[in-house]
């Protein structure tokens, strides 16, 4: 059956203008010998190469006209006649033709693809609990969750009644709409300003493997419009998109082929009848190797949120220590009042977290090294009093010739320490600031309950991935977020003695909260 379905796939997709090289094999596996077994379908589609391909080589032509859209979808005049859009509305559109069945003009793609995919957004109330507890995620899948519910009840529940087509309930219920959701969040892509976010056929089939892009997705522009291509992002994963600012919800994430040289007709009214997506080469891939996509540069947090799966040894991994934790290890040593002054210094210095809905947090890299500004606050809130209030009236003679000149607050700082370019944080890490980072460290391992570090690289080694993946890639998730938090001991520690992290190993896309 799954053969048929990927030969009805091929016949549809040169129905569809759909250039893929001969040079490609859109290979099936079955979950028992895949290594990301999804418990929504039996098969995965992985792609390889059937003979050398070279960096350069375009190996897929795709018109947007055949790319699932809200312009292009049947039930256009219903999403925009209720003003819905992005993947609210996307997720509309996916339900529409997926209640059409064979009328659909997607119909055979959609059969392909699994009718969930295994993000945690779809896990039970218990499994998030239990498997996420202590994890960047935790919360954010719950609050996730009731967002998701809230949109589907607000949104697509009225239209039942209220849309000009007869929608059927049984494509539209809280199931079907959870599931929607999980495809757009594994699977679509950013097309264009026109078409918007979309789910791209072929493209869609490319698996993802961290720091290993061999095939890059671009947008061809015809001449008549322009000379130049467009990057497209790769399934939403850049920390600017929709993606990261609301994640999953809406209110609140790239041989010598035989792309031939014809141009395309879309079925668009748009200024981008033209345009066709391009998916190119960026390396070399030997005949019989997989050809990989990247999400992006993303964590093992952000990879399991959107993708449900993630990586060991991900040097992409981050750990969030949230300032609440701060004001928690704080509160146990001084009074609110002194906490708040120096709170408010650090403030007046232009200093602040990282900041996500509402929710401020401080970063912690791969390698265990803190941002700056957890040090600068630590160091603040440690100050002798003396100290403090020479630092403080410092501020406050400067503050009516700090906002206009070139010098900023933060200088000041600088200045105050004798540093006026950069901040030296060995100046920083004080006998006092590094049991401060231990204590913290103890606060947020404390978070993952009473199970240790070994017992879980003991359950992870006990584990089958293919009967159990949500506790698979959960553990490896735990892992690698409490081994960043060894390492940021070992920084506490070593104090100035701890290897400095090189500034190429320190970039990383970072993964926004709901």
């Amino acid at each position: 059956m799954a053969t048929r379905k990927m030969r009805a796939f091929k016949r549809w997709m040169k129905s569809q203008g759909i250039d893929c090289s001969d040079a490609l094999d859109l290979v099936l596996t079955n979950y028992a010998s895949s290594p990301s077994p999804s418990p929504s379908s039996s098969f995965s589609v992985s792609v390889r190469a059937l003979c050398d391909l070279q960096e350069g080589d375009i190996v897929a032509r795709i018109p947007k006209g055949s790319c699932l859209t809200i312009k292009t979808s049947r039930a256009r005049p219903v999403i925009e006649a209720a003003g819905l859009d992005g993947f609210l509305g996307l997720a509309v559109a996916v339900m529409y033709e997926r209640s059409l069945g064979p009328l659909s003009n997607w119909f055979v793609y959609l059969q392909l693809m699994p009718f969930s995919e295994p993000i945690p957004l779809l896990w039970s109330d218990h499994e998030i609990d239990s498997l996420l507890v202590g994890t960047e995620l935790h919360k954010m899948v719950k609050e996730d969750k009731d967002l998701i519910y809230e949109d589907w009840k607000e949104c697509i529940q009225p239209l039942l009644v209220s849309a000009p087509l007869e929608l059927n309930p049984q494509f539209f219920g809280i199931e079907q709409y959870f599931a929607a959701r999980s495809l757009i969040a594994s699977r679509s892509f950013q097309i264009d300003d026109y078409y918007g976010s979309g789910m791209v056929p072929l493209a869609d089939l490319f698996n993802h493997k961290t720091g290993a892009e061999d095939v890059h997705f671009t947008s061809l522009v015809s001449e008549v419009e322009s000379d130049q291509d467009a990057d497209i992002n790769p399934r939403n994963d850049e920390c600017e998109s929709h993606m990261n600012d609301t994640l999953l919800s809406e209110n609140s994430y790239e041989r010598n082929g035989s792309s031939g040289g014809s141009e395309f007709d879309c079925s668009s009214t748009s200024g981008d009848d033209l345009t066709v997506l391009e998916m190119i080469m960026v390396k070399g891939v030997k005949t019989g190797n997989e050809v990989f996509n990247t999400y992006g540069s993303l964590g093992n947090a952000a990879l399991l949120h959107r993708y449900g799966f993630t990586e060991a040894d991900n040097p992409f991994d981050i750990l969030n220590i949230d300032l609440e934790l701060v004001d928690q290890w704080s509160s146990s040593l001084f009074s609110r009042r002194y906490h708040r002054r120096r709170l408010l210094l650090w403030r007046r210095l232009d200093y602040c977290g990282c900041v996500s809905q509402n929710v401020e947090y401080f970063e912690v890299s791969f390698e265990g090294e803190p941002q700056v500004e957890l040090l600068v606050l630590l160091y603040i809130m440690l100050l002798p009093e003396e100290s403090h209030n020479e630092l403080d009236l410092l501020v406050s003679s400067m503050g009516n010739i700090c906002r206009p000149a070139n010098q900023s607050c933060s200088e000041k700082f600088f200045v105050a320490f004798g540093k006026k370019s950069e901040l030296n944080k060995d100046l920083l890490l004080t006998e006092s600031v590094r049991a401060a980072l231990l204590s913290l460290a103890d606060i947020r391992e404390s978070l993952y309950g009473s199970s240790s570090l070994d017992a879980d690289i003991e359950a992870l080694n006990n584990c089958d991935s293919l009967k159990e993946p949500n506790f698979y890639y959960s553990l490896l998730l735990r892992i690698s977020e409490r081994r960043i938090l060894d390492k940021f001991r070992s920084y506490a520690t070593c104090g100035a003695d701890f290897p400095r992290t090189s500034k190429k190993a320190m970039t990383r896309s970072k993964m926004s909260r709901t």
